[in-house]
């Protein structure tokens, strides 16, 4: 079944190069394993989890046992990522959440994905400039003596990602591995440094007892961990610029979750142990965002946390890159099956990518950068302004999205397979698929009933509804979108979710006399 369906593509694919002179078809062999792990790696930021996540899901959350936690979300994500890896093995579409979808629960749903998926990652990538705005901003200040609005660097970086986003993927993909691995080695050598050197308790392995779940903030404390795993997903989304989509993807998204959960749960343990257990809650609410560089500075001086600080800021850059990209080849899949305007459903030139995704992407970037700007509540002199705002309401409307995407795909990959036969040849699948269904919505439902603890606003805000209603108001537009098209437009409503092997029918049928 895997042959053929890998058969199927490559032919569709071959099509399309002649029929449609491939501007309806991604670039295929641009990726291999390592540049598509690099690609998917770089959204997780690992250097903005650790010096930001963490500490405030400590300090706010006041839960010893985070490193428990990275552990107990990674056997989820795992568990979900059995049944994923599988539709991938049989769909190759860069709207890899909402074609999957469609495949299990019909056009329809698929349009409603669609738009959750694009608001969900344009959200992730603009939140991610108010908090780069800002250290950019601070590192001016430190270094330079001079004082820049964070909206100038924001403004940059959203041009220097536009660029980079019309270049060929495997150009980004050297950019984004260079960055991740300078971020990751940095974060290793803190951890051995914390390790080897431990605060007054030793090497306490306290943080792994479970004892260390328990009270109100579990809840909350999952949805702000499980924000930093968001990219493993994405490796479908690349499955038509990789020559082995079928081999590559499934094996990118294991190597993908199990590794950022080994890698977040020793990172957040070093925490702990560099603090102690009993004193990491005090010190995080206490230095917040500095506690990672406060730590380093005692064990490995200030020379190598002026570079920390650095690279924290392009650790961002690469994230930023990294959810661009995703948001482009949602934008590239759904105008090619009749979802937004046939021109973002066309390649760009001889790089192959999706430009027209790509401009509307940093166009929206632009809007949003600029409408923080202007609306800045100067008289306050609040210098975290943008990143209260900015990187907190539209990071979590995203990591809502995506969280609720995971929850509707599991559910698709169970109906997907009953529907085609396969329910006893997959059996084990269906139940993993299951299990972590019915954990992620649980973990979607912590994050609506908490919102107004995750954006910092206080109790009875109307943000506690508004912002995860931009969520809930992107399914209902485009389940109506989807329903409109099945009563208006049959063709294009049963084109959704098929990628590349709509257009192959249209090929045969054109041939049909």
């Amino acid at each position: 079944m895997t042959t053929d369906s890998s058969r199927t593509s490559r032919s569709a694919a071959e099509s399309i190069s002649t029929f449609k002179g491939q501007e309806r078809a991604l670039r295929a062999d641009r990726l291999g394993t390592g540049g598509l792990l690099l690609s998917v790696l770089a959204a997780t930021a690992p250097l903005m989890v650790v010096a930001g996540v963490m500490p405030t899901t400590f300090a706010v959350m006041g839960i010893v046992g985070q490193p428990l936690l990275f552990v107990v979300l990674g056997t989820v994500l795992v568990l979900f990522s059995l049944g994923y890896a599988e539709m991938s093995r049989h769909v190759h579409n860069a709207g890899a959440f909402y074609a999957y979808i469609s495949r299990g629960l019909g056009g329809t749903a698929g349009a409603g994905a669609a738009l959750v998926a694009l608001v969900a990652y344009n959200a992730l990538q603009v939140g991610i400039y108010g908090i780069f705005g800002f250290e950019v901003s601070s590192l001016f200040a430190t270094y330079a003596g001079l004082e820049v609005a964070w909206w100038i660097p924001a403004l940059v970086a959203a041009a220097a990602v536009g660029v980079l986003g019309w270049l060929k993927i495997d150009v980004n993909a050297r950019v984004l591995g260079v960055l991740l691995v300078i971020e990751v080695l940095l974060v290793v050598v803190f951890d051995v440094a914390a390790i080897a050197d431990p605060g007054r308790e030793g090497l306490s392995l306290h943080a792994f007892n479970p004892d260390t779940l328990t009270g109100a903030g579990v809840g909350t404390a999952l949805c702000f961990c499980i924000a930093a795993f968001l990219g493993f997903e994405q490796a479908p989304v690349y499955a038509e610029e990789t020559s082995r989509p079928h081999v590559l993807v499934p094996r990118v998204m294991f190597l993908a979750v199990t590794g950022v959960a080994v890698f977040f749960a020793i990172s957040s343990w070093a925490l702990t142990v560099a603090t102690g257990p009993s004193a990491i809650v005090g010190t995080a609410q206490e230095q917040s965002a500095g506690l990672l560089f406060s730590l380093t500075e005692d064990r490995l001086g200030g020379t190598f946390t002026d570079v920390l600080h650095v690279l924290f800021v392009t650790g961002m850059f690469a994230a930023m890159l990294s959810f661009h990209n995703v948001v482009a080849r949602y934008a590239f899949a759904m105008g090619r099956e009749g979802l937004l305007p046939a021109a973002f459903g066309r390649t760009t030139g001889t790089s192959g990518a999706p430009g027209t995704g790509s401009l509307l992407q940093t166009a929206v970037a632009v809007v949003f950068v600029l409408a923080f700007a202007l609306t800045d509540d100067k008289p306050t002199g609040d210098p975290t302004a943008p990143v209260l705002r900015l990187f907190t309401w539209f990071g979590n409307i995203g990591a809502l999205g995506v969280i609720v995407l995971m929850a509707i795909a599991s559910l698709s990959v169970v109906v997907f397979f009953v529907r085609r036969g396969a329910a006893g040849a997959q059996a084990w699948r269906l139940v993993t698929s299951t299990l972590a269904g019915i954990a992620l919505v649980v973990i979607a439902c912590y994050t609506v009933k908490d919102f107004d603890v995750l954006v910092g606003a206080g109790p009875g805000s109307s943000l506690s509804w508004i912002l995860p209603g931009v969520i809930g108001l992107a399914l209902v537009v485009g389940l109506v979108q989807g329903a409109v098209l099945r009563a208006r437009a049959p063709e294009t409503h049963a084109r959704i979710g098929l990628g590349n092997e709509a257009f192959q029918l249209e090929k045969e049928a054109e041939r049909t006399p």
